[in-house]
């Protein structure tokens, strides 16, 4: 079970859970739970002493499970008006950041919000040769000039024509690189999990393309590059380049 993989000595789910009690003491009246389905998974998250929801097993993807554990939310205020998907695969993410997206969907008009990257030459550069042995692992984002999200994919885009121009103009490239953690507006995490999925959705691997196709508006939030520039763990590969970043830069989950 990929939650239970260990990296650099503790799971990838113990440092999810790190992360989201890291994110929290920048948030107000929010509260940190492990929505799964899974007795071990289940039992990991409360030897870490944090909440956990048990959700049906025949749940599929992550944004039904959230829905799941925020219908069974149990807090003073009732269930909550801004859910927030924290993807266990992607625990390296600034804390700071998350709660900047919660903030600004709070402050907006969207339905949903999720953070970006824009990404310097030598990111691309390493995303490109990522790619080429993991082509499935790491997300693109095409947004507009004020930050509504147009496209989400796999493939990098956007293509550029004119390529050597822009990387002698500009230190920066025009590709976003989305980071794996979204917040909902309740109402709209209600109204996509009421839909099928769709031929994009299934095309890409993306939940978020039915979002878009459902009309559903989404905040592409620029945030800074974390520490770690890493955009989630799917493959070996990403835990190896994961536990070099951390025997580089030290671990982030021992951060105050």
């Amino acid at each position: 079970m990929k939650p239970l993989r260990t990296i650099a000595g503790h799971s990838l789910l113990h440092r999810t859970i790190g992360l989201g009690r890291r994110a929290i003491t920048h948030l107000d009246d929010a509260t940190l739970v492990v929505a799964t389905d899974t007795p071990e998974i289940a039992a990991h998250a409360r030897s870490i002493g944090c909440a956990v929801v048990m959700t049906d097993g025949a749940i599929t993807s992550g944004s039904a499970r959230t829905l799941a554990a925020a219908m069974a939310a149990q807090t003073p205020g009732g269930r909550p008006r801004i859910v927030v998907n924290l993807q266990g695969d992607a625990p390296f993410q600034s804390p700071a950041s998350i709660a900047a997206v919660v903030a600004a969907l709070g402050d907006g008009d969207a339905d949903i919000a999720t953070p970006v990257v824009r990404l310097d030459w030598p990111a691309l550069d390493a995303l490109r040769a990522h790619k080429r042995h993991a082509p499935f692992s790491g997300t693109t984002c095409v947004r507009t000039m004020t930050g509504r999200a147009m496209w989400f994919s796999k493939t990098i885009l956007p293509a550029m024509r004119d390529e050597a121009v822009l990387r002698a103009s500009f230190s920066l490239s025009p590709v976003w690189r989305h980071v794996g953690l979204y917040v909902y507006r309740l109402a709209a995490l209600q109204a996509f999990e009421a839909a099928a999925q769709s031929d994009l959705e299934r095309h890409e691997g993306l939940e978020q393309l039915r979002m878009l196709e459902l009309g559903l508006t989404i905040d592409a939030i620029e945030i800074a590059p974390a520490r770690f520039d890493i955009s989630g763990i799917d493959t070996e590969a990403d835990i190896t380049r994961a536990e070099a970043l951390i025997a580089t830069h030290g671990d982030p989950l021992h951060d105050a």
